[in-house]
């Protein structure tokens, strides 16, 4: 089999479980934004924000730095295994003792919605740490399933673990209201607890899922050996930290828009606005999903075919129709938005409306998740040579640009500046991983083809969007003409990689 057709067979794998969970869980914008006010989804989005950057800083940047060193000490596998999730459970102790017992400080400072009871907000909290703990100790037995080359094994999971977070999430939202309404047996019980339309179910349903999750990775656990490695472990701190101030960087520019939205708008809008932005944000979901996979199957087939000699035509190989992919979602989302729009519909038109104002920022997002996914595709170079401070510096900037930029422009612009800030952002650090990227480690993209494709796109979502006010008939046809443009140019290409062996 050729080197392009595994990565494909790895990527399809992973990218199936993660789109089929992550569809899952797309399944439950609809029912949360009838199910709560745009106020309170406001709440839900800022909420996971804080959880997305915190789960960067427990899981340390130990994901990557197992995969390096699997490759650099393959005779150490073991040893490997526990120091990195001997790092992670260090922190996660301490991230317990420094958070558990001053939740009703960080809820003061994290509160964006006066209405919402001081005790609420406490429990969320609660939830959230025991969510971020339980989900970082996952984080190195979940990489171990995949260096062992089990996609099936990880993919299960993964699906089971969000198929139980949506099966509890409609227990709590339909089925315990169902059994109230028609009083069936446990109902006295059930109304001695319950609390219809409290968003802390869909914390403590998260939480659950993911104590579920551990439970399933037992076996991968009970392979741990209380063996460690004093100079093993320092030197993956110095080959970690930069990649941990990288990830961190990068989930600034992906979730601190949220979060300042609710600290620097007036109290009495914040949780509304971050309410819509939110909400229309997961219409690029889906791009999303493909960016995600493609990092699952990438990362550990790049570090495995480092040593091969064609590697680096390999991966500008793989970067061409990475472009190709992306690109070609991006010009479908659009196409297909007034459709895709109605995953979002609220309790009733007032509320639609309500969101469906904000669909003016799904085309810019978009975008920023194309210049995301080209921006890892490059970033092999750094860590491949081990120069993982070139990612601290890029992430570093694009962090920058995403603060200053937001601090300046949301009292002014709202969340329409966030989301064009989004992209500067992302388009920043695309642009410097490729410059930095080609002196160090010259990687022979094809860089004309590259931006023929995406400024093809670009301008198909332009008229799509704009010009033709999002028909749908129009957008599918510019659609179809980008994929059969692609499908004309590489034509050969393809029937080459197809007659491998």
């Amino acid at each position: 089999m050729s080197t392009a057709k595994k990565f494909a067979g790895q990527t399809a794998v992973y990218g199936l479980s993660t789109i089929a969970g992550r569809v899952l869980s797309f399944f439950l914008t609809p029912v949360y934004t009838r199910a709560y006010s745009v106020k309170v989804y406001g709440i839900f989005g800022n909420l996971y924000s804080y959880a997305s950057m915190l789960n960067a800083l427990l899981a340390f940047g130990m994901e990557t730095t197992f995969f390096r060193y699997l490759n650099k000490r393959p005779n150490d596998k073991q040893l490997v295994y526990n120091n990195t999730f001997g790092a992670i459970l260090t922190i996660a102790v301490l991230f317990l003792l420094l958070t558990f017992p001053f939740a009703n400080f960080i809820t003061g400072w994290i509160r964006i919605d006066p209405d919402t009871p001081f005790a609420d907000y406490v429990l969320y909290i609660k939830y959230f740490i025991g969510i971020l703990i339980v989900d970082a100790l996952c984080v190195i037995p979940f990489a171990k399933i995949r260096a062992d080359g089990r996609p099936g094994r990880y993919g299960l999971i993964k699906f089971l673990n969000i198929l139980i977070f949506v099966g509890l999430n409609l227990i709590f939202i339909f089925g315990l209201p169902f059994f109230v309404k028609h009083n069936l047996p446990g109902t006295v019980w059930i109304n001695s607890w319950y609390t219809k339309g409290w968003l802390g179910y869909v914390f403590m349903s998260n939480l659950l899922a993911s104590l579920a999750t551990m439970l399933m990775l037992l076996p991968e656990f009970l392979k741990l050996r209380p063996r460690f490695d004093k100079h093993l472990f320092k030197e993956m701190l110095v080959y970690s930290w930069p990649v941990l101030v990288a990830n961190f960087s990068y989930l600034i520019n992906e979730n601190l828009d949220k979060i300042l939205l609710g600290k620097l708008l007036p109290p009495g809008i914040s949780a509304t606005k971050v309410g819509i932005y939110t909400a229309c944000a997961k219409i690029s979901i889906f791009l999303s999903i493909f960016v995600n996979a493609f990092r699952l199957g990438a990362e550990p087939f790049f570090f495995s075919h480092a040593k091969n000699k064609n590697a680096t035509q390999t991966y500008a190989t793989i970067m061409n129709y990475f472009v190709i992919a992306v690109c070609a979602i991006f010009v479908a989302l659009v196409a297909n938005i007034e459709i895709l729009k109605y995953f979002i519909k609220g309790k009733n038109p007032a509320q639609a409306a309500e969101f469906w104002s904000g669909i003016g920022v799904v085309p810019v997002l978009l975008f920023g998740y194309v210049s995301l996914g080209i921006y890892m595709n490059l970033s092999v170079w750094y860590k491949l040579t081990d120069q993982t401070k070139y990612g601290l510096y890029i992430s570093g900037i694009g962090a920058i640009v995403t603060i200053v930029l937001n601090l300046i422009f949301i009292p002014y612009y709202g969340y329409i500046a966030s989301a064009w800030i989004s992209l500067a952002a992302y388009a920043t650090m695309m642009v410097l991983s490729y410059l930095w990227g080609q002196k160090n480690y010259p990687i022979p993209y094809n860089l004309k083809k590259n931006l023929a494709y995406i400024i093809v796109s670009i301008v198909f979502v332009f008229v799509s969007f704009t010009v033709f006010k999002r028909n749908i008939f129009v957008g599918n046809g510019l659609l179809l003409l980008f994929a059969a443009g692609a499908f004309y140019f590489e034509r050969n290409n393809l029937k080459a990689i197809l007659n491998r062996k």
